[in-house]
């Protein structure tokens, strides 16, 4: 076997049993009806969801008549007597839990030919049922159902009065289908969707006012960029001026020559542009194309960041220097000045023996 196929099979393994762990949880109801002429020689049908499959029982539907075992109500022993065999018509055994095993009622029954077995809860119980588990006796339906119910369809059966029994798969139950795991699912459901729209809610909020950020500040230096556009030199050029007489000498934005006439625009760094064309790359770039240079830089209009950024710059900060022997500690803004309360003397021969055998 495979490297490959091990880690396959093993997972393969662990499904299976997950499978069958989550089975072993899960129960099926049956729709238990019944139907009977009474004294009046009327017919009367009752329905109900109250009927519990075994664990071993298939779950499918079965009907015949109902009919109890002689003697011993439970159903126990070797051979119990119910007055009917595989030839008779189908017929539905109904038993009283206690005494023996839901096995043996269920296998003697079923000896007999029954369509399938009810088992009725123990007196005192009420209407409650509990799982069967009769892994040695299957492939027959078999139910609970509970006391009361049970030992109403056993007085009509002693009654001498047929009683047809119709047995059909109710709905399926487990952890997960329970009231309260709805609940839960449904509260659980709730919170995720509420936070994942809050998430999105705030991400988009977030990225409405970034953007709404950038745009003001934005707008804010394009007002700047024209107040300084408007503080630039703008100049006609006229004939025999440097830049009509030469092919060479060209607008580096729309990159044509200059001819006579043509407005121009000077930079702060001396580089010259057509107006129509300077301008608007202005309003967007506030740099000279060719060398860079920030126009509201150079025409004192500072960006805030930067200002504030260089207003945060720690004040304190000092560096020592070396002048011959003694080590002084100057404040970085102020690197001129040189306080002697802050001078300090330090032992500096190991620094001035490393220099002489660096020498030597």
């Amino acid at each position: 076997m495979g490297e490959k196929t091990q880690p396959r099979l093993l997972l393969l393994l662990f499904l299976s049993g997950l499978v069958h762990c989550s089975a072993t949880f899960v129960f099926w109801t049956a729709n238990v009806e019944i139907s009977f002429v009474n004294s009046y020689n009327e017919t009367e049908e009752k329905y109900c969801e109250c009927g519990l499959y075994g664990r071993n029982s298939p779950v499918t539907s079965a009907s015949g008549i109902v009919t109890l075992p002689v003697g011993d109500p439970k159903g126990c022993g070797p051979d119990p007597v119910y007055g009917r065999n595989t030839t008779s018509p189908p017929w539905i055994a109904l038993v009283k839990r206690g005494n023996c095993t839901f096995g043996e009622k269920i296998n003697a029954a079923k000896r007999l030919g029954a369509a399938a077995v009810v088992v009725y809860n123990v007196d005192g119980s009420g209407n409650s049922t509990t799982h069967m588990a009769h892994s040695d006796a299957g492939g027959i339906v078999t139910i609970m159902i509970g006391n009361t119910q049970g030992m109403e369809i056993v007085r009509l059966v002693k009654n001498g009065i047929d009683v047809q029994m119709i047995i059909s798969e109710g709905m399926a139950h487990g952890p997960w289908m329970d009231t309260y795991w709805l609940y839960f699912l449904s509260i659980a459901f709730f919170i995720v969707t509420a936070a994942s729209i809050a998430y999105f809610v705030f991400i988009s909020a977030n990225r409405l006012y970034n953007m709404s950020r950038s745009k003001r500040n934005e707008n804010r230096l394009k007002s700047e960029a024209k107040k300084a556009i408007k503080r630039l030199q703008v100049r006609t050029l006229n004939r025999g001026d440097e830049e009509t007489s030469s092919d060479s000498s060209m607008c580096a934005v729309c990159i044509e020559s200059y001819k006579v006439g043509d407005v121009v625009t000077v930079l702060t760094c001396d580089h010259i542009f057509h107006k129509t064309c300077i301008e608007p790359w202005l309003l967007e770039r506030r740099t000279c194309p060719m060398c860079k240079c920030d126009i509201l830089k150079a025409l004192g209009v500072e960006d805030d960041r930067k200002e504030s950024f260089s207003a945060e710059s720690p004040p304190d900060v000092t560096v020592i220097t070396v002048t011959g022997d003694t080590l002084y500690e100057v404040p970085l803004t102020d690197p001129g000045s040189l306080d002697p309360e802050r001078q300090h003397r330090y032992d500096n021969r190991a620094f001035e023996e490393d220099s002489e055998a660096a020498r030597g």
